[in-house]
């Protein structure tokens, strides 16, 4: 699914700020010819990178430069792309994005959401520790399921949960996908995608979660799978969970499809939240999901999880033993054989920086970063499992304009060879 022409996204602006792709010189809008000379870069550390490569221009064949072109961060090869009319036919041809496709993974980009009408806010790039403003291409408001794999992002209207769209946030390529079979509305709604690397198909996961009538504590659970490359959506699943039900945290890794489920009460504080586990390949239609439970590590205020090189993480915030609710720690836990390892917990020092942390924060993360968010404020923290290294990101250039002005975001693979 490599296209042969990528067109790069239009040059917007947020609030007078320069998008990050403002460098790009696109030949829908501008000759070749007035594309020689580079455009106007603020990091001398790039400005030497592209001298070198300029140095480089005059003896190298396309197929070379090709591949030095690929090593570069995202930005920079937006920003190569201005360079000359050579360097612009080189990042926009198929042959670069077959490179693309055979280098490392880039670092995970976090887009955080700055306005609750508007799709609109800035993107931190963690290999330049820069932000760039953005506008997501294909959804109204920031009040969308939103679930990402290898540079693919997926949207849910949360409202109807049935319009689905799928895009890359990078070029703006975007896909609306068929309405979901029957219950379009539900209480509670998660969402998952997953994408092949190599073929670059997805399935995309919902896991739907309705109370049933006049049964507090009964929960009908459905899952819809949707598969790119017939696709068509498939309810994999139907059955009701006697004092559990669904939420909106869920992640697929490896096939499997997990998904956080909370108590409906008569249960301890360390049992409120449990994690389930589904084999999408296996398409057993009921009686599969109580066999599935898989305890929390400790009692949790809230759970997010993601899929770090295909291994299940979970970030958690650690309630207090004799008040659950309230919030006096954040960890890191990965899941080997339904036992979970605890890999991190946040130091206090970080843990007090955010200010005033509600029991609830958002946090998303792929390969080995992982970021976390207040939704109070635009502070940004980013752990590396790696290096098990803390450290903030750079300030956000968002101020906050009013007390209960919310904050929220997700992380994403910058990419340019991927298309819905």
């Amino acid at each position: 699914m490599t296209p042969s022409k990528k067109v790069f996204p239009s040059n917007s602006t947020m609030a007078g700020e320069t998008s990050w792709v403002s460098h790009y010189c696109d030949d829908s809008t501008k000759e070749a010819k007035e594309c020689n000379s580079f455009l106007e870069i603020g990091d001398e550390d790039d400005n030497g990178a592209v001298a070198f490569l300029l140095d480089l221009n005059m003896i190298l064949p396309d197929e070379l430069l090709e591949r030095i072109l690929a090593y570069l961060p995202i930005a920079s090869i937006f920003r190569a792309g201005s360079v000359c009319k050579r360097w612009h036919e080189i990042v926009t041809s198929e042959r670069f994005f077959w490179h693309l496709s055979h280098v490392l993974p880039h670092k995970p980009w976090y887009f955080m959401f700055t306005s609750s009408n508007e799709p609109v806010g800035y993107a931190f790039d963690p290999i330049l520790r820069k932000w760039y403003s953005m506008k997501l291409p294909c959804i109204e408001t920031s009040n969308w399921s939103i679930a990402s794999s290898c540079g693919l992002v997926c949207f849910m209207d949360k409202d109807s949960g049935s319009e689905l769209r799928v895009c890359n946030p990078i070029t703006r390529c975007s896909r609306k996908l068929e309405e979901p079979p029957v219950l379009k509305f539900s209480d509670y709604s998660a969402l998952a995608i997953s994408v092949n690397r190599e073929s670059h198909s997805y399935n995309i996961a919902i896991i739907r979660s309705k109370q049933v009538p006049e049964n507090f504590s009964q929960w009908d659970i459905s899952i819809l799978i949707y598969n790119s490359e017939r696709v068509t959506w498939v309810t994999t699943l139907t059955e009701v969970l006697n004092g559990w039900r669904g939420g909106e945290e869920s992640v697929i890794c490896n096939g499997v499809l997990y998904f956080l489920v909370y108590s409906t009460g008569g249960v301890l504080p360390e049992n409120r939240h449990a994690l389930i586990a589904y084999d999408i390949s296996n398409r057993s239609t009921h009686g599969t999901l109580m066999r599935s439970f898989i305890p929390v590590p400790c009692s949790l205020t809230c759970g997010r999880l993601m899929n770090l090189k295909e291994k299940l993480v979970m970030v958690g915030g650690i309630g207090k033993q004799d008040h659950p609710d309230i919030i006096k720690g954040i960890g890191i836990w990965v899941l080997n054989d339904r036992k979970w390892d605890e890999i991190a917990r946040m130091p206090h020092r970080f843990f007090q920086g955010f200010g005033e942390l509600d029991d609830v924060f958002a946090s998303s993360g792929t390969d080995d970063l992982i970021y976390i968010q207040s939704y109070g404020a635009p502070a940004l923290l980013i752990f590396d499992i790696n290096h098990k290294q803390w450290k903030w990101s750079q300030k956000c250039p968002v101020t906050k304009r009013f007390p209960l002005q919310l904050f929220t975001g997700f992380c994403f693979e910058p990419r340019l060879e991927i298309a819905p």
